[in-house]
């Protein structure tokens, strides 16, 4: 349980967080189209080998916060005012636009090209670090999360099966999810809205309940 609990985890929760259509994962879709999958692979490869790194980054930054309860308390209240203003944002003020191809990302690159395209883009994305930072934290109060050398290491192996995992599910089921994806991307505001809406809505609860 030691071993397949923070493997679990880290599947899930980073399945979770990119499972929807996001830069990279799309990405990784059209190149397995334009150039096959062998080439997308090798892009997903450059991609999950940063966000190995940025989960170790925010799981350590977890650590410290998590010895410091002052810190936290003072993390959510500005997690509250930043969820709840992008709740209002992405539900009543961005405007939904039609999703467009990005022709220079999918260009013809050679393996170690997509590599480190892969590698560039996932270093673009911050989002993975606050993200895990807030989520290694909530687990750990609850008694799911441990911050041991072993217990850290697994949990990261498991976020990079998780998000390879991902990655590749687009790479060779794109075609048949098209539609699909076509659907979320043209109303991701509302989604991302409904998520933030929760999250906010889960934290000024944790705060009340704090008092």
């Amino acid at each position: 349980m030691e071993i397949i609990l923070p493997l679990l985890l880290g599947i899930v929760i980073s399945a979770a967080g990119i499972m929807l259509p996001g830069l990279i994962n799309m990405t990784a879709a059209k190149i397995a189209i334009k150039e096959g999958r062998r080439r997308a692979v090798v892009f997903a490869l450059g991609a999950t080998t940063i966000v190995f790194f940025q989960t170790y980054i925010a799981v350590s930054f977890a650590k410290f916060i998590n010895s410091r309860p002052d810190i936290i308390y003072m993390l959510e209240e500005t997690g509250l005012i930043i969820f709840s203003a992008l709740t209002i944002f992405f539900l009543f003020i961005a405007k939904k636009k039609k999703p467009k191809a990005n022709k220079d990302l999918i260009k013809q690159h050679s393996y170690t090209g997509n590599y480190f395209l892969g590698a560039l883009l996932s270093a673009l994305n911050f989002f993975p670090i606050p993200y895990y930072v807030f989520v290694s934290i909530s687990l750990s109060s609850n008694g799911y999360f441990y911050f041991t050398p072993l217990f850290v290491f697994l949990f990261v192996m498991g976020v990079v099966v998780g998000s390879f995992s991902v990655f590749y599910l687009y790479i060779v089921f794109f075609k048949k999810i098209e539609h699909k994806t076509d659907f979320f991307m043209q109303n991701i505001n509302y989604l991302l809205g409904s998520v933030t809406g929760l999250i906010s809505i889960v934290t000024l609860i944790k705060i009340f309940r704090n008092h």
